[in-house]
């Protein structure tokens, strides 16, 4: 996804399992309107949501990020 203006991002590097790269992969490429980037938004703040954050930004980026939207 394009950073919004005046938003800041952070690049994380991770290790994750092969098979799960590999299906994420798959996904992407039958999945046009998806980018690893947009993915790793969404499943983030997913999983901060239904771990108790309860934060009015992580709902919005995980909203934004599902439907697509920049803002």
């Amino acid at each position: 996804m394009t950073p919004v203006p005046g938003q800041t991002t952070v690049s994380l590097m991770v290790e994750i399992p092969e098979d799960l790269h590999l299906t994420m992969q798959d996904y992407l490429e039958t999945h046009e309107m998806w980018s690893q980037e947009r993915m790793m938004q969404a499943a983030l703040s997913l999983f901060l949501m239904q771990n108790g954050v309860n934060h009015p930004h992580v709902s919005s980026l995980y909203l934004n990020s599902l439907f697509g939207c920049a803002a």
